[in-house]
Order: structure tokens, then sequence, then C-alpha cells
């Protein structure tokens, strides 16, 4: 499956250059082993408005076939992550972090507090995940399963899903 992605990360001292980037590095190896062609990173502070400039740029400027946004998803004031995803969006995809978030509490009851979402904005897939790099490996363990058929869809490409 050949699709192009992006990985945006949502920190303020990983966008001032005082914290590693590790799970949009974590991100984009899971994304190439995955078959992404290519995988953009960007990096914005927890401001509403520039997490929301930087998606719609990778949807309608940049356009990429996957976003995956990591960090400011918690309850922490700061964490916008999950509204400025809805501001972008055209339509949600729930299930997507409903899976998500039913496969992380069986790792911690921490993730009862993630207010993650999932949406289109036009042809691309936007997924929020959190900000550590393990728990980016576990969530995207339970969506690349269906990350191709996705794909297919949006682009037109996808066929029935009945099996």
């Amino acid at each position: 499956m050949g699709f192009t992605a992006a990985v945006v990360t949502v920190s303020d001292k990983g966008f001032r250059g005082e914290r590693q980037d590790g799970s949009g590095d974590e991100l984009e190896r899971l994304l190439s082993g995955a078959g992404a062609s290519a995988v953009a990173r960007v990096q914005v502070p927890d401001e509403h408005g520039l997490i929301a400039g930087a998606l719609r740029r990778l949807c309608r400027e940049e356009p990429v076939d996957l976003i995956i946004t990591t960090g400011g998803t918690g309850l922490s004031p700061r964490d916008v992550t999950p509204e400025a995803t809805l501001e972008v969006i055209d339509r949600e995809a729930p299930g997507l972090s409903e899976a998500v978030r039913a496969a992380s509490l069986a790792v911690t009851p921490n993730a009862m507090l993630s207010r993650a979402v999932s949406g289109v904005c036009g042809s691309t897939l936007i997924i929020n995940f959190p900000g550590s790099p393990k728990a980016c490996s576990e969530a995207f363990a339970v969506v690349r399963p269906v990350l191709a058929h996705a794909l297919e869809l949006l682009g037109g490409r996808g066929g029935e899903c009945a099996r």
C-alpha cells in the first residue's frame, strides 16, 4: 500500500527545541514500515490556530493521504489538539479513536483521559495520537489493520466493505 503521510507533533517544548521528538521519530518509522512513500514532519506548539493551520496546509496545499498528530490530547489547559482537529475536519471517524482508547485501557487506566478525535478533511484522514513514543506505537498497532482500506475508500479506489 503506497500512500503519503505526515506527522504533526504538538509540543511546546519540542517546538522550542527543548525536547527530542521521539513520538514523531517512532511514527515516521512505523508509517514507512506500513508503506508510506513519504512522511512529512511538522512541529507546532500547543496553540489552537497553529495546529489547525498545519492540518489545513497538509490537507489542502500540500495534500497527504494520512496525518497522525501526536500530543495535546489530554486534559491540560494547553491540550487543544482535538479542538483544532475538529475545526479542520469535514466528518468525524470516531471508531478509530474509540478503538485506540479501548486498546489503551488494557495498558493504562489513564487512557480514559484521552480526548483524541479522528476524521476526514477532503480526502485526508487525520488521527490524533497520544504524545509518548510507546503510546504512539501501541495506537498505530490498533489502526494499522484498517489503514489501507480507509485510504483506498478516501481516494475513491475502495470496493465494498462487506466480506
